[in-house]
């Protein structure tokens, strides 16, 4: 059976072969996170007038998948197609657990001794960590997801990063986080003039890095003249299981009792008993709609001594009951209508869409316009 793209050294003098990637799309991946990491590849292109990369679209069967928005995308191929990939992209979306199957994970772990890179973009990383190929290493993922995927699978360093590169693995949250990922891996592949020039391309002011948090952190509301109450607010945060009592955390940053209501009223509009249980509550709410860990066990986790107070406390909180909360969640997903394959054979592209687009941009004039090594 052929492969393509075909394998062998490149020519004696000329360019390298493009660095292949797979798009492996699940269903209801989000489609701004696989834009946001195809386009830069695509200028990549036509900015160094090569192709510097080239990818295929794919799903696993090879049938047309629909992204969370409702569209349906037609893939190149199906994951058992011949192609030799250098990377894979596991582009995830909404409720990931659903689209991880015995087979994908199969196939994700018998392919990765023969990729370079092996990655994922939004809830993507899910289907990473289940095939245990995210086991000791960084890794970012939307931080609607964080706390169960923490509970779920405890041997990887999940990040509140935007993206994570480590190693020959990379993570990226999820939206525009991977337009910032690819440009930070093709400034390691072919230099920051490059990656440069793709971002003004793209009308992109800055090209956010690793250190770069998901969500607008606390310290960038209140500013530096609060550092106390981010200080108690970064305790908070940290202690969800075991809450701190409200005495002991004026203690540790060396304010009164009457100093912490004070500083709370004032910047957050909320008492600091509050605040903490608002923290517990919404981790709590994300256990109970990502995961299928029993409400006690929730309950725990978030700090309550009891079901039947974590129970009174959530639904005075959100308005309804966490059992009832649940039992919503699998409605909805009871009643979404199901996708039904097109028939037809599978396709298989010996010319990557790769191809057509750097064909399409010779015109432009940008085209070559990055001179590469």
């Amino acid at each position: 059976m052929a492969i393509y793209p075909p394998q062998g050294a490149a020519r004696k003098g000329a360019a390298p072969e493009p660095q292949t990637l797979g798009f492996l799309l699940l269903e209801d991946f989000t489609l701004i996170s696989l834009a946001s990491a195809i386009e830069p590849l695509r200028m990549a292109n036509q900015l160094a007038g090569r192709e510097l990369y080239r990818w295929y679209v794919m799903t696993m069967d090879g049938a047309p998948v629909r992204a969370s928005d409702g569209m349906q995308v037609t893939p190149d191929a199906s994951a058992h197609a011949p192609l030799r990939l250098d990377w894979l992209v596991v582009c995830g979306g909404v409720a990931p657990q659903r689209s991880v199957t015995p087979a994908l994970l199969t196939w994700l772990q018998s392919r990765q001794r023969q990729l370079r890179r092996i990655g994922s973009v939004c809830t993507g990383s899910w289907a990473l960590a289940q095939a245990g190929l995210l086991n000791g290493y960084d890794a970012s993922i939307h931080w609607e997801c964080l706390a169960a995927i923490q509970e779920a699978y405890p041997r990887t360093a999940w990040s509140t990063r935007l993206f994570s590169i480590d190693r020959d693995r990379f993570t990226a949250s999820g939206g525009t986080a991977p337009l910032d990922m690819m440009l930070n891996l093709i400034g390691r592949d072919h230099g920051r003039e490059l990656s440069a020039a793709i971002s003004e391309m793209f009308i992109y002011e800055r090209v956010r890095g690793e250190e770069d948090q998901q969500r607008v952190p606390l310290k960038h509301v209140l500013g530096t003249t609060q550092p106390k109450l981010l200080e108690i607010v970064a305790l908070m945060e940290a202690n969800i299981e075991e809450p701190i009592e409200l005495d002991e955390l004026a203690n540790y940053v060396d304010v009164s009792r009457r100093q912490l209501e004070r500083l709370f009223q004032r910047h957050l509009h909320c008492s600091p008993s509050r605040y903490y249980l608002k923290l517990r509550l919404t981790r709590a709410r994300q256990l109970l709609k990502q995961t299928p860990l029993p409400i006690i066990e929730i309950a725990s986790a978030c700090g309550f001594v009891s079901t039947p107070h974590f129970s009174k406390c959530y639904r005075e909180f959100f308005g309804t009951p966490p059992r009832e909360d649940r039992g919503e969640t699998l409605k909805i997903r009871r009643l979404e209508p199901a996708i039904i394959p097109l028939a037809g054979s599978e396709p298989l592209m010996q010319s990557s869409s790769a191809t057509v687009a750097l064909s399409h941009a010779r015109g432009e004039p940008t085209y070559a316009s990055i001179a590469l090594g």
